[in-house]
């Protein structure tokens, strides 16, 4: 429902701020839920588990425009024992896409951008792929480029590494193919929402990070939300994050990621709490983009997608709803708006087994269980009976033994042999295994060969092999030596 802008919560009582404890360890936190604002006891019970010595969660509900529960719980920082609340700063990983939609929407109001204009008219140093890309792909997921998360592991990238907006953009400039002609399919890539961001740094004139803040923080009052573009900037109030570590608790995840667009939004709930708030009253766009951010992309066949703008439509238990995850290093966020009940919930985690997705549900079922129809029948999984492929003799595995080079990537990988296995290696990956799946085919490590399939010449010949898994396709090596 459209809903006039209504006076919010101007400041935080001082108790409620960040908090700044002392430097002495962590487990001289108070472990306790940190509520600063209204709070159901209900939700609460869905973070009880994070009431501890240790990473975990803040959450912000709103329910017919009113704010419901606020709380953080756990730990931000584990090094100095700093409390989650309300006002802690998350990086919220791939929530952040919406924005970036946002920000073409606005771009295309003012009459500065065509959506279905092919994106190298405002980028040129695009490559031309021979096929036409348009802004509206990249939106949808649609455009066939290259996920860059596989691209970079291949690379040997780490993804505590260093990885800026610039190296994700001159990796794209490098490539020679996409994974398919745009629009006809649907492949996730992070990618295109970094070319986005490029895009509207052209047509805007200012950096993403600027635009994003005059016309979409600054009016909403997000004062303490921007888009990382600086790896080294210090973030006052900023979690940590982390991932457990069996015994020993839990260690740092690095985040070193300024991926503008596709993710890096750094924001606290009380912030996103007026973003949430926008889906209502238009503020920012007003009710007509607003209401385009829910628009789905359509493929060349004429199929609509589940995702729309930044955003993934579906429903729960039988009530519509939309929203988006993210994840990256240690974070896990989750926002998820149901209109028809004005409901909407936000978790950003700082600890990778948190599962906010999950908890986002189960808050909803909390709050607006009687209007749910039942809930879904678990899905076994069907027992695999296939019998492996056989495995090549040496000789034959010989036969793909060389040094291999992707010019996309000016990456060399080394295929050996070594007591009777395959293995793909170079110092910065280190070796992968490649195990038989199929004639000339193999898979190994699944961050770097899902699927390695070798090409032969008309002799027979190994000259080269591609890679292919998730949303990288095909990518070629080609034999350069051995």
């Amino acid at each position: 429902m459209y809903r006039f802008p209504r006076v919010l919560f101007v400041a935080l009582a001082a108790s409620s701020a960040v908090a700044v404890a002392g430097c002495g360890p962590a487990s001289q936190a108070s472990p306790a839920a940190v509520t600063e604002g209204p709070s159901h006891p209900g939700v609460d019970a869905v973070f009880a588990d994070l009431d501890r010595d240790g990473p975990g969660a803040a959450v912000g509900v709103l329910l017919e425009g009113e704010i419901v529960h606020r709380a953080g719980y756990g730990i931000a920082h584990l090094d100095h024992g700093v409390p989650i609340t309300a006002g802690t700063v998350f990086d919220i990983a791939s929530i952040s896409k919406q924005f970036g939609a946002m920000a073409a929407l606005l771009l295309e109001a003012d009459g500065r951008l065509n959506l279905d204009e092919d994106v190298r008219a405002y980028v040129p140093d695009l490559p031309d792929f021979g096929v036409r890309i348009t802004a509206r792909h990249l939106i949808h997921h649609t455009s066939g480029i290259r996920d860059w998360v596989h691209v970079m592991s291949l690379a040997g990238l780490e993804r505590s590494d260093v990885i800026s907006f610039d190296r994700i953009l001159r990796m794209l400039f490098e490539q020679q193919a996409v994974n398919f002609d745009p629009g006809a399919e649907y492949a996730y890539s992070n990618t295109g929402y970094n070319l986005l961001a490029r895009v509207i740094e052209a047509q805007s004139g200012m950096s993403f990070r600027e635009f994003t803040r005059q016309r979409i923080f600054e009016p909403l009052g997000m004062s303490r939300t921007h888009f990382s573009d600086d790896h080294l900037e210090v973030v006052p109030g900023r979690a940590e994050s982390y991932s457990p570590d069996g015994d020993a608790g839990f260690v740092r995840q690095p985040n070193q990621l300024t991926a503008l667009a596709s993710s890096s939004l750094n924001t606290t709930i009380d912030d996103f709490i007026l973003w949430m708030r926008n889906y209502e009253t238009g503020e920012v766009g007003g009710e007509e983009v607003v209401s385009r951010m829910r628009e789905r992309g359509v493929l060349n066949g004429g199929e609509t997608l589940a995702y729309a703008h930044g955003l993934t439509v579906g429903e729960y238990r039988g009530l519509p709803n939309f929203g988006h995850g993210g994840s990256w290093a240690g974070y896990r966020t989750n926002f998820v708006r149901f209109p028809e009940q004005d409901l909407s919930i936000a978790v950003f985690c700082n600890v990778s087994d948190c599962d906010p997705a999950r908890r986002a549900l189960r808050v909803a079922e909390v709050l607006a269980g009687e209007a749910m129809g039942p809930e879904p029948e678990r899905v076994g999984t069907a027992e695999i009976t296939d019998a492996p492929p056989p495995m090549p003799t040496e000789a034959q595995l010989r036969e793909y033994a060389g040094r291999y080079r992707s010019p996309e990537l000016d990456m060399t990988y080394e295929v050996v042999v070594d007591r009777g296995s395959l293995i793909a290696r170079h110092w910065r990956t280190g070796p992968s295994a490649l195990a038989p799946a199929g004639e000339d085919t193999f898979s190994g490590n699944p961050r770097l060969f899902p699927e390695l399939r070798f090409r032969r010449d008309g002799s027979g010949r190994v000259v080269a092999f591609t890679v292919t898994g998730g949303r990288v396709r095909d990518l070629i090596f080609e034999r350069v030596g051995g």
